[in-house]
């Protein structure tokens, strides 16, 4: 079996979790979306593979800044959204794991929309995302300095429209020059997986 493993706290506690359950010398791979990922993985004796070409994972897991009741997600929040969109559509199957206070009515109401963009001119793309949102400020990590992806790119943290087609938008985006990925996870998630306070498991299904 080879998994799809995104990023976040949840997904790395779940990385335990499955170490621990998982029948000992029984092979297990995973393609991972980010370096802190893949850290995590081998520490747990899961061996980390390439996405090569037409490599088709069995399951994804991955975790959320957002989700909605229709299992649209705002993901990004650490950085890994392109490489975490990137493994996810090569799975068979994507499930959610978060907490119920990542629960919303609507993508954007408690967290900024990430748009990733290329370095070169990132003022200019900048504007141009301006055109379709509100809100765009570039992520920074210490005062002054720029937040990285692994791929090397800038970061955008964006408000969202309080109304409006948000499956349009994520295509305006998508499209926009500069524009390299953006945290609109729409039509992707099969279930999520949200845990309470007290233990218990929130199940959530795309309809």
């Amino acid at each position: 079996m080879t998994l799809g493993l995104g990023s976040g706290r949840a997904l790395w506690r779940l990385i335990e979790l499955i170490a621990e359950r998982w029948p000992q010398g029984s092979p297990l791979k995973a393609v991972v979306a980010s370096d802190r990922t893949a850290e995590r993985a081998e520490a747990a004796g899961i061996k980390v593979v390439a996405l090569g070409d037409g490599v088709r994972l069995d399951l994804a897991l991955d975790g959320a800044d957002e989700v909605a009741p229709d299992l649209g997600l705002i993901k990004g929040g650490g950085a890994a959204l392109l490489r975490e969109k990137l493994v996810i559509s090569a799975a068979k199957r994507f499930v959610v794991v978060a907490e119920t206070s990542k629960l919303v009515e609507r993508l954007g109401e408690t967290h900024a929309l990430p748009v990733e963009v290329v370095r070169f001119a990132w003022a200019q793309t900048r504007a141009r995302v301006l055109d379709l949102l509100p809100a765009a400020e570039l992520r920074e990590g210490e005062p002054g300095s720029p937040v990285v992806t692994d791929e090397g790119h800038l970061l955008l943290d964006c408000a969202l429209p309080e109304s409006g087609d948000l499956a349009e938008l994520a295509r305006a985006l998508k499209g926009t020059v500069g524009v390299v990925e953006h945290g609109l996870f729409l039509g992707l998630a099969e279930v999520a997986l949200l845990g309470r306070d007290d233990g218990g498991v929130e199940v959530v299904r795309a309809d």
